[in-house]
């Protein structure tokens, strides 16, 4: 399974008698799923299916979904108004003896208000669900189209993130080697802090100067931090191998290398090392960015 990213468009369209739709799907970031349908009147029943296709194609970004159907005239019925038509035959039964008798032509009854009607022909229940079903099998396609999107671009980020993760390795591995942690340096550069306070102060116990000395020794080792960077690192690309919807865990993992960085660059005593914290910390604020595109 591949990565998914949160952004695509899909747009799909055809007709189904006289009618023609066009169904437009738009996807960004989003903490979640969320959707904004925009369905034309008459075409609100189509909702609910609407969104349970959108719920099992994917499962984060924010989706604007817009339907629009236009017609072609519909075809026209003649009404006769029986009624009507009785009521002018009755009368021209009770003024036979005035006017003419000729038959009732039918140019004269359509002249006639109210004796015939046109009225458009309404669908029966077989062809609204015809026309209905075609539509939603167009929203499908234009979903599979989207998720084609997603993919690609997906693809593209996981290249991007798979980058980053090597040079957080890579300057994980720089910090691992820096001369300044050594033991042989750290006991060097305690060993001389401790011999210039000495020499300020003669006064100051000098074992507890070197009780004092063990203890920043400990603290400023960082073989923890670099474990767990390590550990992440791991992480990292086992989650972008998998793929699927992984967004979530890898922008928690961000936040992992980013804790690490900052306690990395709070306990460096050489420079090459704050170097390598601080450049850390730019290749994981661009990693974490790039996470937040992912499903």
């Amino acid at each position: 399974m591949s990565l998914q990213s949160m952004t695509g468009f899909a747009r799909r369209e055809g007709t189904v008698g006289r009618y023609r739709w066009v169904w437009e799907l738009r996807s960004v970031n989003g903490k979640g799923l969320d959707f904004r349908l925009r369905l034309p009147p008459g075409f609100e029943r189509l909702e609910a299916d609407v969104r349970r296709l959108l719920s099992e194609a994917f499962s984060r970004g924010n989706m604007q979904v817009s339907l629009s159907v236009s017609a072609s005239d519909a075809p026209l019925a003649a009404v006769i108004n029986r009624d009507a038509l009785a009521a002018l035959l009755t009368l021209r039964g009770e003024l036979g003896d005035l006017i003419d008798s000729a038959p009732l032509r039918l140019d004269s009854l359509l002249s006639i208000r109210g004796i015939v009607d046109f009225r458009e022909v309404e669908e029966d229940t077989a062809e609204t669900e015809s026309r209905d079903a075609a539509i939603l099998d167009g929203f499908a396609a234009a979903l599979a189209d989207l998720g084609d999107m997603r993919r690609r671009e997906g693809e593209t980020l996981a290249g991007l993130l798979q980058g980053q993760i090597a040079k957080i390795a890579e300057l994980a591995a720089t910090v691992e080697q820096d001369p300044s942690r050594t033991p042989e340096e750290i006991a060097r550069r305690l060993t001389a802090q401790v011999a210039a306070l000495l020499e300020a102060a003669p006064s100051l116990d000098r074992d507890r100067l070197h009780q004092e000395a063990a203890v920043l020794a400990t603290k400023a080792d960082l073989r923890e931090e670099i474990d767990r960077l390590t550990s992440h690192v791991a992480a990292a690309r086992e989650l972008i191998a998998r793929g699927g919807p992984v967004g979530r865990k890898l922008d928690f993992l961000a936040q992992e290398f980013n804790r690490e960085s900052n306690t990395i660059c709070s306990k460096s005593n050489s420079a090459a090392v704050t170097a390598a914290g601080i450049e850390l910390k730019v290749v994981i604020d661009q990693f974490r960015e790039q996470v937040q595109n992912l499903e």
